[in-house]
Order: C-alpha cells, then structure tokens, then sequence
C-alpha cells in the first residue's frame, strides 16, 4: 500500500512558533519551495522557524514540526497532487495548471519517498541555506520494539521519551520558544 505524510500535533507548540499551524491530520509535503528564491535573513522569526524545521500542510498552508508516516489509497494521493497543483497555481505562480500538477506530481512523490517506514513512524525535518540552496536532512521517530504491557501504555503517553531516533549526526537545534512568544506579543502590541 502506498504511504503518505500527514501533520500531527503532539502538543501545542506549533502554535506558537509558527505564523500559520497546519491542522492535525492534513496530508503534508516538504514544503522547502515555500522559501525557494527568498533571503532566510528577510524571514521574521516565525517564518525562520517554519524554514529551518516545518512540513506544509497542503490543505491550510499551515506548518507541523512533525509528519506520521500513514497508509493512503490512490484516490487520497490524487487528491493531494491536485489540491496542491491548484495551490501552486493560485499561490506560487505556477505559470499553468499543467506546470503546477508536475510540480505537484514531484513534491508528493518525494513527500511519498520519505515514508519508506512502518506506518505510524514520525518524520523531523532539519533545513538550512548553503551557498544559496535550500539542504534538507530528514530524521525518523519511531516507537521502541521493546515496550509491552503496561510498559506500552506509558510509552505511548509520552512521545518524548519512548522514541528512538535514526539519522541523528547532526548538531541539535535550539528553539526559544518562549522568545519567540514574547517577540510575537511585543509585535503585536505595537500593531
């Protein structure tokens, strides 16, 4: 069976970090071309956020820090090309409606490429600007084999502690959530 990302919302924070969350349960892609073209040192500190470590969903725009690997039907993956297609268009410029299903076509099949996991495996995204391209490492999250029983339950209680994590060589990422809420309620207040 064919598998797709979709957002998941393990606890509030990306409501809080991020200008736009994505609804829990929206089919989800990289969402790296959101950026393409633009100057990361242009971006507000929500926009930096969304860069550095966000899947878009496709139907809000909105972004999740996470995406659950999930089993999809053809129809659903249709579905989500031409819904994306018809935001590329509208959106992003896309020159034509058949432009924009190609790029559609590409971004679900690589969102599709990321999935290569048992279902209900969580995806991380880490991006950042290289000599001017956009370099995206991916990193999976998945439950312990080991936990049974009782052991079961409190594992999947807390995401934060029965996951184990592959791929991760890279630095660990700091987040200032609580500077970020403090920015965005200054700016507000100065609005």
């Amino acid at each position: 069976m064919l598998k797709l990302p979709r957002t998941i919302r393990l606890d509030p924070s990306d409501t809080f970090v991020f200008e736009r969350a994505a609804e829990p349960g929206e089919w989800a892609v990289s969402g790296a071309f959101v950026f393409w073209n633009q100057d990361p040192a242009a971006l507000g500190p929500k926009q930096r956020v969304a860069l550095r470590s966000g899947f878009l969903g496709v139907d809000s725009l909105g972004w999740s820090t996470l995406a659950i690997v999930t089993e999809a039907d053809e129809a659903e993956r249709e579905a989500m090309v031409e819904r994306l297609a018809a935001t590329l268009l509208e959106k992003f410029g896309a020159p034509d409606l058949a432009a924009a299903r190609g790029a559609a076509e590409e971004e679900v099949a690589f969102a599709a490429s990321l999935c290569d996991h048992a279902p209900q495996t969580l995806l991380a995204v880490q991006r950042s600007v290289e000599h001017g391209e956009i370099r995206e490492r991916f990193r999976t999250l998945r439950p312990r084999e080991t936990a049974t029983g009782a052991d079961s339950l409190h594992a999947h209680a807390s995401a934060f502690t029965f996951h184990e994590v592959e791929g991760e060589d890279e630095p660990v990422e700091q987040v200032d959530l609580m500077g970020l809420i403090r920015n965005d309620n200054m700016t507000r207040d100065r609005t």
